[in-house]
């Protein structure tokens, strides 16, 4: 082959591969896959009162010797916008009962029941690549009966320039899944998929430890 066109094949072939391999790494750019996260009711027990401590682990509260009773987990994701692009200074906050099923809210079950180490309500301010990270513990169900939720945490955020956005995370293999009325209210499946997340152990935790990813897709483009 003529060196000068091999030196062009070549040239050619590395700048198509560069320029692949940045489209796989470009934020976005299969946006139209993304799912959008469905939004959620953010039910009645949103803290009444916050609790002094509200940074994102919930399991130390302020100078508390003991921690919260649970299995600790390792709760973190993104969120992006409707291309896929992260979203920083977004303010993260989540919510969810005790290993009891009692809420901080003050109606939210027994007072005597309610895990006084348990913080209840974290929040966090998403950095350049829209991430958001928590300590918290495993939710459990809540509620009895025909009233019965499955186990599930609130998000609330508040994205720059946007109104609130409320959903609910759940984990992956509940048998309470197939009956809660407020997961199934997302008729679409793979919307409902999408807030549907494994709860897996980390393989060297001593004492048991799950991690848990969740990223909440929102429905807007920031404009420029």
């Amino acid at each position: 082959m003529n060196k000068n066109i091999y030196m062009h094949t070549r040239r050619k072939f590395l700048r198509h591969a560069a320029l692949g391999a940045a489209a796989l790494a470009a934020p976005g750019v299969f946006a139209e896959e993304l799912i959008r996260t469905p939004r959620q009711t953010e039910g009645p027990f949103f803290p009444d009162t916050l609790p002094l401590d509200t940074d994102n682990d919930l399991l130390i509260v302020n100078d508390h010797l003991s921690s919260a009773v649970g299995e600790v987990t390792h709760l973190n994701g993104h969120i992006l916008d409707a291309t896929g692009e992260p979203i920083r200074n977004a303010v993260v906050e989540i919510w969810q009962v005790d290993h009891n099923g009692i809420y901080i809210h003050s109606r939210g079950g027994s007072r005597d029941e309610l895990d006084g180490n348990f913080q209840g309500y974290g929040r966090f301010l998403t950095g350049s690549s829209g991430e958001y990270s928590f300590r918290t513990i495993k939710p459990v169900p809540y509620g009895e009966g025909r009233g019965q939720r499955t186990p599930h945490i609130h998000y609330s955020v508040h994205a720059p320039g946007q109104e609130k956005f409320t959903t609910q995370c759940y984990v992956r293999g509940e048998a309470l899944n197939e009956t809660d009325g407020v997961l199934n209210g997302i008729r679409d499946a793979k919307a409902r998929e999408s807030v549907i997340v494994d709860f897996a152990p980390i393989a060297d935790s001593r004492i048991g430890e799950l991690t848990a990813h969740f990223d909440i897709v929102l429905g807007f483009t920031p404009e420029a």
